[in-house]
């Protein structure tokens, strides 16, 4: 089967051949910076000069224009070479096509960060998870306080798991007000003002080169009018639907590139290992090819799920976060049980760390803690069902 990341693609060839030139690159560095957990600077120079980073940036704006359909392609291939690197890029991507679609987004800030991207190195993420609150999917207010001066907001509060934050240029940051009827939301905050610093605590199993530091803000002051979208804690009750169906698409597409490059790994490892008591490659045994043709098995649906379910994203098709979140969780679950499969079949092999196998596997479970997690979409779904 060929993933949807590996097949032609004949509205952007252009984009997918540039996106597979640069992935040589990106894959050859990924071992170093998993070891070290260095973050890869070098590859968003190298995404900048290919016009990469602009990709989901509007036409219009002098971007690349694309949709979910085609930033997920571009994305399957840059997990498959280096998942941390596409995973800064993914929430990057995602914040411009929300920025693009959303009518609560200021359009003067919106356009500064689209020539921005268009003409640099400027990435822009979400700073939401909080120590104490944790997920905001899962609900509360964050600690995280917007106090309103007369010259503009001030900015105090700690985000943990901010991806990508070595090299962001812009935050979106979750935070409440501290008026009298409390409003919570985002603000947008440039990187690197007086009084925010970055911890660099990030040091975890998988995707070690995000850069997923600690971002802490103390009383940091900025204009009154980046105030991106803020309302009483009541309206956030219904959830971004757009952001909510993105997302889903990317982090598929990403965990789905890990399990790709896992598969890869196997079939070169069943066709050059050859025991001494068995005289043929390990190719050649019937278990093996059985195991192989699982995989396969996931991968095809995998690679259905995120195209189909991205065509209809770009195409208008009304599409509901439960229906995000059980795609979501089913391409991770599938790519985590793909890794797994393909260590069943290399043994010690697999788990040296002289092998990519090892990393892969690191990288891949990720997934199950990626939100949104297994356990909050099942019980929405169940509840949905019956009616709770």
């Amino acid at each position: 089967m060929v993933a949807a990341s590996d097949r032609a693609e004949p509205r952007r060839p252009d984009r997918l051949d540039c996106a597979r030139e640069l992935a040589v690159g990106f894959a050859e560095r990924a071992a170093a910076h998993d070891r070290d957990a260095s973050f890869p600077f070098e590859n968003f120079r190298e995404l900048s000069d290919a016009g990469l980073l602009a990709l989901t940036v509007p036409a219009a704006l002098g971007g690349g224009g694309a949709g979910a359909r085609d930033a997920g392609h571009v994305l399957g291939i840059f997990g498959k070479a280096d998942p941390s690197t596409a995973l800064v890029l993914s929430m990057h991507y995602i914040q411009h096509l929300v920025m693009a679609r959303s009518e609560r987004w200021p359009a003067r800030l919106a356009r500064k960060l689209a020539k921005e991207t268009v003409d640099g190195v400027a990435l822009i993420n979400a700073l939401r998870v909080e120590p104490e609150l944790g997920s905001p999917a899962r609900g509360g207010l964050p600690a995280t306080i917007a106090r309103r001066t007369e010259t503009g907001w001030r900015l105090t509060g700690r985000k943990i798991y901010s991806t990508g934050a070595p090299i962001l240029k812009w935050y979106a940051v979750w935070a409440k007000t501290d008026e009298a009827e409390t409003r919570v939301g985002l603000f947008l905050v440039p990187a690197g003002l007086p009084g925010t610093r970055i911890e660099e605590t990030w040091n975890h199993l998988g995707l070690r080169a995000s850069g997923s530091h600690d971002v802490i803000f103390e009383d940091v002051a900025f204009p009154l009018d980046y105030e991106i979208d803020v309302r009483r804690p009541e309206a956030w009750c219904t959830p971004d639907f757009t952001q909510a169906t993105i997302q889903a698409i990317f982090v598929a597409a990403i965990y789905d590139g890990i399990a790709r490059a896992a598969r890869g790994w196997l079939i070169r490892f069943l066709k050059e290992r050859a025991p001494a008591n068995l005289g043929t490659p390990l190719a050649t045994l019937p278990r093996a090819q059985e195991i192989l043709g699982g995989i396969e098995v996931r991968l095809a649906v995998n690679a259905r799920l995120i195209d189909s379910f991205a065509v209809d994203f770009d195409d208008g098709v009304l599409l509901g976060a439960a229906e995000s979140n059980a795609i979501k969780l089913t391409v991770t679950n599938n790519a985590i049980a793909v890794v797994e499969d393909a260590l069943s079949l290399s043994g010690n092999h697999g788990l040296s760390r002289a092998n990519p196998l090892e990393r892969h596997y690191r990288d891949v479970l990720c997934g199950r803690v990626h939100t949104p997690q297994d356990d909050a979409t099942r019980v929405g779904l169940g509840r949905a069902a019956l009616g709770l």
